[in-house]
């Protein structure tokens, strides 16, 4: 059971600190007050060998009910602090739960919402703490805190349409790999003493995919040094500046791909800056912060070009133009926004439209893919089978004009 240290005055008004064990978060506070004690400070405390080799992150799901809930509460007219202290108790979502008995304390030590949020960067992205920020000085929290669940809510389920259209396809060619690995791997040469045995005269398919199948047995070392480069060839990508450039320059050359890729990013830029622009938050900030939360260098550098010309003075439509990254109903959108002062609604208006195009484009590859991953699969597994059967028919042969 865990175990939490807390700090609470007692019914004669003095300080004391001690740890109790409970379910939760909530029990514990609970049973503080049964002994008349009203807690201050309540964290749980973690042993010597509970420790973090990386920081945890939260799930976007459990970020976008934090934010709705939050909202409700607010709207309420509920303080803060006693939101926060009902919500931890409700999550279970552990990293969550501790950012949130931060918060409340930083809360109680004259911190606002904002900064307490932008202590925990594991939790609660640049955008999110900006957009608070924000609200904060307009007044319009509950609204804001809306359109940030509202937010949250659209980019998982556009994650989610990503990963369902790719899912299906990845299954199927995982399970022709194995399959065909396992033929050639482990069932073919098998018979491989057998036909030198009988010094049978094989076809070309089989002798084709003997020759794959010594990459698993004599060659063995081969494989393992592909795949070795494979994953360091991955991990630089994944780790170095280079790498990831390099990555995000590949990806955008890939037919199909790089559609869905591009309208994705543009979507997340357009909502995003779309709601700190609503919130109130400058233009130039918002796009500092907008352009640190794309995901890809590529798109990122151009923008933070693009955000340069405009604290020169270039306006806002203008250099967004210039770098090629939006189709011409999106720069249309930006001018028009601009130019009438509804540049929150226009970049509303944008994310929208690149959204139903990403739709479509997933729809596109997922119809276009299938059949040809159907294809390949039947391809690859008939090739083993036309392998194994002719050299069974050629041994055969062999036989009866050996006999």
């Amino acid at each position: 059971m865990p175990k939490f240290a807390y700090s609470a005055i007692n019914i004669e008004g003095l300080n004391v600190e001690g740890d109790t064990k409970a379910a939760s978060i909530g029990d514990a506070r609970a049973h503080l007050l049964s002994q008349d004690l009203y807690p201050t400070k309540l964290a749980e405390k973690r042993g010597l060998l509970q420790f973090e080799l990386t920081k945890e992150k939260v799930k976007k799901k459990e970020l976008m009910h934090f934010t709705r809930q939050l909202a409700v509460f607010v709207r309420a007219g509920i303080p803060i602090t006693t939101a926060l202290e009902t919500i931890g108790d409700e999550t279970q979502d552990t990293a969550l739960r501790r950012a949130i008995t931060a918060m409340i304390e930083e809360l109680r030590n004259g911190g606002t919402l904002s900064m307490a949020a932008a202590k925990h960067t594991q939790v609660f992205p640049n955008y999110y703490v900006g957009i608070l920020h924000s609200a904060e000085l307009t007044g319009r929290l509950d609204e804001t805190l809306d359109s940030l669940s509202a937010y949250l809510n659209r980019e998982i389920e556009t994650r989610s349409k990503v990963v369902s259209a790719l899912s299906y396809p990845g299954v199927v060619m995982v399970m022709a790999v194995v399959t065909v690995v396992i033929l050639a791997g482990y069932v073919l040469p098998k018979f491989k003493p057998l036909f030198a045995e009988l010094n049978a005269d094989l076809p070309l398919p089989t002798r084709m995919l003997l020759a794959v199948a010594s990459l698993f047995t004599d060659l063995i070392y081969l494989p393992i040094t592909f795949f070795a480069c494979v994953i360091g060839l991955a991990i630089w990508m994944m780790k170095t500046a280079q790498g990831q450039r390099f990555k995000d320059k590949a990806v955008l050359k890939i037919p199909v791909i790089k559609g869905i890729i591009e309208y994705a990013i543009l979507e997340r830029f357009c909502r995003i800056l779309g709601a700190m622009v609503r919130a109130g938050v400058p233009l130039p900030d918002g796009m500092e912060t907008t352009t640190e939360a794309t995901a890809n260098t590529v798109y990122r550098e151009r923008l933070e070009v693009a955000r340069e010309e405009m604290l020169r003075g270039s306006g806002f439509s203008g250099p967004l133009a210039a770098t090629n990254l939006f189709p011409g109903a999106a720069k249309q959108m930006f001018k028009v926004g601009e130019e009438t002062g509804t540049l929150d609604e226009q970049l509303a208006a944008a994310s929208e439209y690149f959204d139903s195009e990403l739709e479509v484009r997933i729809k596109r590859f997922t119809t276009m893919f299938e059949p040809i991953m159907i294809i390949g699969v039947g391809l690859m597994v008939g090739f083993v089978a036309v392998a194994l059967v002719s050299a069974m028919y050629g041994v055969l042969s062999g036989v009866k004009d050996g006999a």
